[in-house]
C-alpha cells in the first residue's frame, strides 16, 4: 500500500542521503474544460544524487547508470542530451540565472526500463549547505522531441513548512489539446518520506488542468526494485502509451485541436528556454 504524502514539510524528513532512492506513486491528470476528463496510474520515479553517480550505480545489480540494466539512469536522456555532466548542466543554468552553485542537487525522474524512458517532466531540486531548497529546474518535454527548461530560484523565507509554491507563463508547446495561452502553478513538496508534484495549468478564464505525482520512498534494493517493475511493467512504454490513448479519448470528446506552432527556438536540445520562475509561498 502506497504511504499518503503528508501536507507538511516537516513532517515529511529530510531529503535521502542515499545516493538513488525509488519513488512508488500515483500520478493523475483532471481536465475541467472544456470537456472533462480524469485519468491516474502507478509509475515510480527515481531520485539521484547527481554528485554520486558512480555510486549509485553499485546500490543494486538490477540498477545502472549509464548503461542497460532492468532499470537504469543515463544521462543523455536529459539536459543537453548527449551525455555530458548534468551537475555541471544545472550549475550553468543556475550561473545564468545569477544564482549561487548549489551544494548538491537531486533529479526526480523517471528511469529506463529496458532500455526505454518517456520523461513529460524532469524536476531538479537544488539544495544549500543548510539542506534548504535554493532552486527548482522544471525540464518539460514533448512527444516531438523537443525539450524546455524553467529555472526557479527559491529565495529566503519563500520555502514554508507547506512546501513551495510557484508559477510560470507557459512558454513550450506540449499537448495538441491545450493551447499556449496558459499559466502554471507549482504546489512541490521536496522529496523526503514522500515526494508531491502539483501543477495547475489556467488560462485568462480560470483552472484548465491539473496533474499531480504523489509517490512514497523506498531504499533502491533488489526487491524494491522488482515491486516496482511487477506493479508497473514496462514504465516508459505505459507512460508513452498512456499519453497517446488519453490523448485519442480526449479527442474523442471533440475537445478543440491546437496545430504545433512553427518550429521555435526552444525546441529542441540546442534551444533550451531558461527563465526565471515568479516564486510565492503560502
Amino acid at each position: 500500500m502506497i504511504a499518503r504524502p503528508t501536507n507538511r514539510l516537516s513532517d515529511n524528513g529530510s531529503p535521502p542521503d542515499a545516493p538513488v532512492s525509488l519513488y512508488l506513486g500515483t500520478v493523475m491528470h483532471q481536465r475541467m474544460k472544456p470537456a472533462e476528463h480524469r485519468f491516474a496510474y502507478e509509475v515510480f520515479s527515481v531520485l539521484l544524487d547527481l554528485d554520486r553517480l558512480s555510486e549509485a550505480s553499485r546500490t543494486s545489480r538490477l540498477f545502472s547508470v549509464n548503461r542497460f540494466n532492468l532499470v537504469s539512469f543515463h544521462e543523455k536522456d536529459h539536459g543537453p542530451r548527449d551525455g555530458t555532466s548534468l551537475r555541471s548542466h544545472i550549475d550553468r543554468l543556475l550561473d545564468g540565472a545569477g544564482l549561487q552553485p548549489p551544494a548538491r542537487v537531486k533529479l526526480l525522474a523517471y528511469p529506463r526500463v529496458l532500455g526505454y524512458a518517456f520523461n513529460p517532466l524532469s524536476v531538479y531540486y537544488c539544495y544549500g549547505a543548510d539542506e534548504r531548497v535554493t532552486a527548482l529546474v522544471y525540464e518539460v518535454r514533448n512527444t516531438f522531441g523537443g525539450i524546455h527548461t524553467y529555472v526557479a530560484p527559491v529565495a529566503a523565507g519563500e520555502l514554508s513548512d507547506s512546501g513551495i509554491r510557484q508559477h510560470a507563463r507557459k512558454e513550450f508547446y506540449v499537448s495538441p489539446f491545450v493551447d499556449m495561452e496558459q499559466h502554471y502553478h507549482f504546489r512541490m513538496m521536496p522529496p523526503g518520506r514522500t515526494v508531491r508534484v502539483r501543477i495547475l495549468e489556467k488560462d485568462e478564464s480560470g483552472p484548465l488542468l491539473s496533474a499531480t505525482f504523489s509517490g512514497s520512498g523506498a531504499a533502491m534494493t533488489n526487491r524494491s526494485i522488482l515491486r516496482a517493475c511487477a506493479r508497473v511493467p514496462l514504465l516508459g512504454l505505459k507512460v508513452i502509451g498512456a499519453i497517446h490513448w488519453q490523448a485519442f479519448k480526449i479527442w474523442r470528446k471533440r475537445v478543440p485541436f491546437h496545430a504545433r506552432p512553427g518550429k521555435a527556438s526552444s525546441d529542441g536540445a540546442q534551444g533550451q528556454f531558461m527563465r526565471r520562475v515568479q516564486t510565492t509561498s503560502r
